[in-house]
């Protein structure tokens, strides 16, 4: 399968789409015991299911896609649950896994928007845009993105790791902070670094990218080398940090769901080339 996002829908809506529907951040899948998908249906009346709204997102494999929001009272259809997109990644195929993490942004954005934020006029849909457009003001708003760094730092073989204040306390990762206005990637590493654990770090260079819409973040991830100073946490963000071998890595999060385990992940099988 493969995922393609799109704003216009179909001129006739006749033809059975996949559906994204959610109740507050829980998707409505079926799930088997290796799997879990959405429901491919004309319509959800079929499931007796009524939306407070729905938005067409694209195409799945050449299916029509839509993302619906759900009443809070809404119940389950026979043979189906509702479950949060985290306890999912292993479940979905990855394209469909794409298309939810897409769906539960729009939604979200879709829900939060019927209003202009300046002059408070029910809001309209931006043909030929994913956006929304005040009729009376013209404002018109984008759904929001929340760019935010991962940095690994690496001394010699060892990669710094830290357990944040919201962890298990065996739990450790990489450090993550949001993009301030007016400062760079590069600026927003070095600046979350020396805040959170009192180290100064130089090299840095970008390794990947992930969307992570809870809720509504688009992670940016940086290798750097240690260059000077003594691990000092701030005792806010970051309760421990330490530097970690291969052989003494913590638990730490899963390369299948997060980019910091991927980031981790990727320093393990290449040391000495970071």
């Amino acid at each position: 399968m493969s995922f393609i996002a799109g704003m216009t829908p179909p001129s006739e809506d006749n033809e059975p789409a996949w559906w994204f529907a959610f109740q507050n951040d829980q998707l409505l899948v079926s799930v088997t015991e290796n799997s879990a998908t959405v429901p491919r249906l004309t319509n959800l009346k079929e499931l007796k299911l009524s939306t407070v709204r729905q938005q067409f997102l694209g195409k799945l494999n050449g299916v029509n896609c839509y993302s619906a929001e759900l009443p809070l009272d809404a119940l389950w259809p026979k043979d189906m649950s509702f479950m949060r997109l985290l306890q999912l990644f292993s479940l979905m195929d990855e394209n469909m896994m794409k298309a939810a993490l897409y769906a539960v942004q729009i939604v979200r954005w879709d829900q939060t928007h019927q209003f202009c934020g300046r002059c408070q006029t029910k809001t309209e849909t931006k043909d030929g845009e994913r956006a929304k457009i005040c009729p009376s003001c013209k404002l018109i708003v984008f759904p929001r993105l929340s760019p935010a760094i991962m940095a690994a730092i690496v001394k010699d073989d060892k990669l710094l790791m830290a357990n944040g204040q919201n962890f298990p306390p065996s739990f450790f990762s990489v450090l993550a902070g949001f993009v301030e206005p007016g400062e760079t990637l590069e600026e927003c590493v070095a600046r979350e670094v020396k805040e959170e654990v009192g180290l100064i770090v130089d090299n840095i260079r970008y390794f990947n990218s992930q969307p992570w819409p809870f809720p509504d973040s688009l992670m940016i991830g940086f290798f750097a080398d240690y260059a000077g100073g003594e691990i000092l946490v701030d005792g806010v963000e970051i309760k421990k940090a330490d530097w970690f071998t291969i052989e003494e890595m913590p638990r730490r999060p899963d390369a299948k769901i997060s980019l910091a385990g991927k980031m981790i992940d990727w320093f393990e099988k290449n040391l000495g080339k970071v």
